[in-house]
């Protein structure tokens, strides 16, 4: 199931100018998905990383990352309204080419294991179908 802002908006507390998934694919609920993010020009982080050279931060790419896993996550567990995904992780992380102005990326991730409300996820970032960035990370899962 392919979801866009408003469903995703609903899922994960994250706005603009923070949100960094313009949409996702849900392909198992709770365990994989995909999303899309367009990283337009006019981006605020790009005025100051590098203004000479603008690049997407690596902070960014992997906020990317967790805000898909986080949205796959919530979609398996949307009958709870009151929740919170909390990132809590990142461990080896690589970054292999850099994300530029305009450049869509699609972003992979899959669940690796959880205990209790911990939740561990792989993510792949990849531009034009070519690996630019990786990650493993964990986040919580609060209820209210």
């Amino acid at each position: 199931m392919k979801i866009y802002i408003n469903e995703i908006q609903q899922l994960i507390p994250h706005r603009d100018p923070f949100l960094f998934v313009d949409s996702c694919e849900i392909l198992i609920p709770g365990e994989h998905g995909k999303s899309l993010k367009l990283f337009k020009k006019d981006e605020y982080f790009f005025k100051g990383h590098f203004p000479n050279n603008p690049i997407v931060p690596g902070v960014i790419i992997i906020e990317a990352m967790a805000q898909t896993a986080g949205i796959v996550v919530s979609y398996k567990l949307r009958e709870f309204k009151e929740k919170s995904v909390l990132f809590m992780s990142v461990n080896k992380a690589k970054f292999r080419k850099p994300i530029l102005p305009n450049e869509e990326v699609s972003i992979e991730v899959k669940f690796l294991n959880s205990v209790r409300d911990v939740y561990k996820f792989e993510g792949i970032c990849f531009k034009e179908g070519v690996k630019v960035s990786e990650a493993e990370f964990s986040a919580m899962i609060t209820y209210k």
